[in-house]
């Protein structure tokens, strides 16, 4: 199964998790590629829409192979695929680092729009627009466990059934519309799958907030 694009992969999650409409969830996207999905879905189900910032911790040599993933307080995920892909503990500092400097400056220019949304007593839904290794929605999901939300729910469109697996432990619901077994990278099951830019992700913000209808 192959998406269109990212609109059509938001419309069929916003189907799956229609039952969470009415309940002003808050719909929290990874950056970058996630911010237009979770419009939609945040839309579709009169939620509040914000960002929850992580960054992947790239391999050696294969920066795009994620490692592991770092949040904003410096919590950082090592997965297995670290030790495969030759990342010596030096290394990872390293990349720590580089990689916490760079949320810092996106948080910066994200917070200057509107302040961020506290998941306390929520139902929280994480959302990215494919899981590879996971290390990303992994840290995700556990910054926001620790600020107590009602529910914590993660929805993406496609993920390889192993990657489900070890996800669906730091989340109370799971919503993935395809697991395919012959999965190589998140971008060859979309059409069209291009880069979404810091412009783009500002200009969504501009507009969040509860959605009602009227």
């Amino acid at each position: 199964m192959r998406f269109s694009d990212r609109e059509q992969a938001a419309t069929r999650l916003a189907s799956q998790l229609a039952g969470y409409r009415g309940q002003n969830p808050l719909i929290l996207a990874i950056p970058r590629g996630a911010v237009p999905m979770a419009d939609v879905i945040a839309e579709a189900l009169e939620g509040e829409l914000d960002v929850v910032l992580v960054r992947k911790l790239g391999a050696p040599f294969q920066p795009e192979l994620a490692i592991g993933a770092i949040d904003e307080s410096g919590w950082t995920y090592i997965s297995e695929v670290a030790r495969l892909a030759g990342a010596s503990a030096d290394y990872i500092e390293r990349e720590k680092e580089t990689q916490l400097e760079l949320l810092r400056q996106r948080r910066q220019r994200y917070t200057g729009i509107a302040p961020s949304a506290d998941p306390a007593g929520r139902v929280v839904i994480v959302v990215d627009d494919g899981l590879a290794t996971g290390a990303t929605m992994i840290t995700a999901l556990r910054a926001i466990r620790m600020k107590h939300p009602k529910k914590l729910v993660c929805a993406v469109p496609v993920a390889p059934p192993d990657t489900l697996e070890q996800v669906s432990a730091y989340a109370d619901e799971m919503v993935c519309l395809e697991a395919p077994l012959n999965f190589g990278a998140v971008g060859q099951f979309y059409e069209h799958f291009p880069q979404v830019s810091d412009e783009e992700v500002i200009e969504i913000l501009e507009n969040r907030g509860p959605r009602k209808d009227g």
